[in-house]
């Protein structure tokens, strides 16, 4: 690198003074860089909405497929009973009582300090299955039968002076997990019994229905309904499963409340401000897409619905004054109970027009948005490389001023040099000329 020294002859400060120029030269690139920042501020702006109208394309998607506000709650008259249900499950009510609970059956060996011999036999749904353990000791035994796959498990189980008795336990519960373990030289009795659970349907009449479980559940007992039984019972239980009106408002409520996020999101940053002499406007101000994302989703969530055509305000659901949409919860629970197939549909066909026009707006292929995105994007990435040029073109214009400059430099020296030499010239002519007149 050269070494710079200012003004040696003119006295400027040059560095300074180049780089004062290359300011004046610079700006038409920091109108640029100005201009990309900007773009890239609305491209950051346009991705967080676009992900929020995405995001309320796929909820209003979801409540507009059929069976979507369908939605039933199950009770039980017993706290004995529980009862889950799944998506398709519809109303109905049962009545029913609890005989028996599922069990898994248990088989004890009498007191041992060792197995009689190796090896023992299992026998469990029709198959029987001979296991050879490694020797007589009981751990040994327990780990050949653990290990088996016979569908029974052992355990090696204290009981004092020096005396275990083994536990075998089926590893599948009801009836279907009934074995027999068989060893010559030890006795071995059932504990516990293997057994299914069972309830009785309609215990009214002479020969009630009895259904059973190999667990303590019942699964389809009404379509997409499962039942657990913790107890048996004396008195009947009901189960209903009826209308969940509390859950069909949420969803409602939770579509207008997607809505509204969207139209906030959008209002928060198209609001125009003043203060004092100075007015702002947010980035959205004046954008026409985003205008029309705004009046598309506004008009799908509150246009007439139904046949025929009615307000969406009849069931709750209206605009305001401020351009969002409102939920009232007590006129759509009001609306719901007198016709709930309607509002039921009216919902639905809200929410399929919201998400067509929230997929019109973000479809990742050819959205309003996503194509303004990637628009703004390309732009930035133009003016990333005019920007680029710019700096190729201000270093070369810097490289010029400094050699010009240095060239001054030099000829001002120069010159300096000269006009120093014939003062000096000038000075011995004079001195001369004077001693000669003398």
């Amino acid at each position: 690198m050269g070494i710079s020294l200012d003004g040696l002859a003119s006295g400027l400060d040059t560095t300074a003074l180049i780089n004062s120029l290359m300011q004046v030269e610079a700006i038409p690139q920091t109108q640029l860089k100005n201009k990309s920042a900007d773009i890239q501020s609305m491209v950051s702006a346009l991705q967080a909405l676009n992900t929020k109208v995405a995001a309320l394309a796929t909820q209003a998607t979801a409540t507009g497929k059929a069976g979507a506000l369908e939605l039933v709650s199950a009770t039980s008259s017993s706290d004995k009973v529980t009862v889950v249900t799944t998506a398709a499950a519809k109303a109905g009510s049962i009545d029913f009582t609890v005989t028996r609970l599922a069990q898994t059956q248990v088989t004890v060996s009498e007191a041992v300090a060792a197995w009689p011999q190796s090896t023992l036999t299992v026998t469990s749904g029709g198959t029987s299955k001979d296991i050879t353990a490694a020797s007589t000791s009981l751990d040994d035994v327990v780990a050949a039968v653990n290990t088996a796959g016979a569908g029974v498990t052992a355990a090696k189980v204290a009981v004092g002076g020096g005396q275990f008795r083994l536990q075998f336990t089926s590893t599948a519960s009801g009836q279907a997990g009934a074995f027999t373990v068989t060893s010559s030289g030890v006795n071995i009795s059932e504990a516990k019994t293997a057994q299914d659970a069972e309830i009785q349907l309609w215990s009214g009449l002479a020969t009630p229905q009895p259904i059973t479980s190999s667990t303590n559940t019942f699964t389809d007992l009404l379509p997409s309904i499962s039942v657990s039984v913790k107890e048996t019972t004396a008195a009947p239980v009901t189960v209903t499963v009826s209308r969940d009106d509390a859950a069909i408002s949420k969803v409602a409520s939770d579509l207008v409340s997607g809505v509204n996020g969207v139209l906030s999101h959008i209002a928060s940053r198209s609001t125009v401000s003043s203060s004092g002499t100075t007015t702002s406007a947010g980035i959205f101000t004046g954008d026409s897409t985003i205008r029309e994302v705004n009046q598309k989703l506004l008009s799908a969530a509150s246009a007439p619905v139904g046949t025929p055509p009615r307000s969406p305000s009849d069931i709750g659901i209206s605009i305001t004054k401020t351009g969002t949409m409102e939920f009232d919860d007590k006129k759509f629970a009001a609306a719901l109970a007198t016709d709930p197939a309607g509002v039921q549909s009216k919902v639905q066909e809200l929410a399929t027009r919201i998400a067509a026009a929230a997929n019109t707006a973000s479809d990742k292929y050819d959205g309003t948005l996503t194509n303004k995105i990637s628009g703004q994007q390309s732009t930035v990435k133009d003016l990333a490389g005019r920007i680029s040029d710019w700096d190729l073109r201000l270093e070369s214009r810097k490289q010029t001023l400094q050699r010009t400059y240095s060239a001054l430099e030099v000829a001002l020296s120069g010159m300096k040099a000269q006009s120093a030499w014939l003062s000096s010239q000038l000075a011995g002519l004079s001195t001369s000329s004077g001693s000669t007149s003398s």
